[in-house]
């Protein structure tokens, strides 16, 4: 179906009237642009399967409306929270307390982490992407890739800060 629809005709055919619906559901002009910009690429992945060409404009616009539902969707499940708002609870951890700890226990400890922190922290830290990058990768909002990193720094300083103090512990009591 797509080789005898135009793809870049179909963008310019229906791009204004997609947009200003996209628009109307979001009321931000960048999230109504990546809608916009989603259901295109939705139409270039899928659209090959719609048999009947007449009906593009109601599949674009049914489809815009699934993709804005899912956002809606991801973004109650994954409540975007500002990093300075996180930072308060976040537990202070002297640098000195960390470099007693070798890399191959930082590691174990980040597979204790709760899920939802361990794959935003590793593919920070460990394997050096960067935030915008890791949104895309876990399909994720940014706010929400920066605030899980917070999230999870704070439980492995929380976790090396109770290393610590159980190597202390077994320090003081073999002397």
């Amino acid at each position: 179906m797509t080789g005898d629809v135009d793809f870049e005709g179909l963008v310019n055919l229906h791009y204004a009237s997609l947009y200003r619906f996209a628009l109307s559901l979001t009321r931000k002009e960048s999230e109504a642009a990546d809608l916009t910009q989603q259901t295109f690429y939705v139409w270039a992945s899928k659209g090959h399967q719609l048999e009947d060409a007449s009906k593009v404009k109601s599949w674009l616009f049914t489809t815009l409306y699934r993709e804005f539902l899912q956002s809606r969707r991801r973004e109650t499940r994954f409540v975007h929270e500002e990093l300075e708002e996180a930072s308060a609870a976040l537990p202070v951890v002297e640098p000195m307390a960390v470099q007693q700890l070798e890399a191959h226990d930082v590691v174990q400890l980040l597979g204790r982490l709760d899920e939802t922190f361990q794959a935003p922290l590793a593919l920070f830290y460990l394997e050096d992407y960067a935030c915008r990058e890791i949104a895309t990768i876990l399909a994720i909002p940014l706010g929400t890739v920066k605030s899980r990193i917070a999230r999870g720094l704070a439980q492995l300083q929380r976790f090396i800060a109770g290393e610590i103090k159980r190597a202390e512990k077994a320090g003081k009591g073999e002397a």
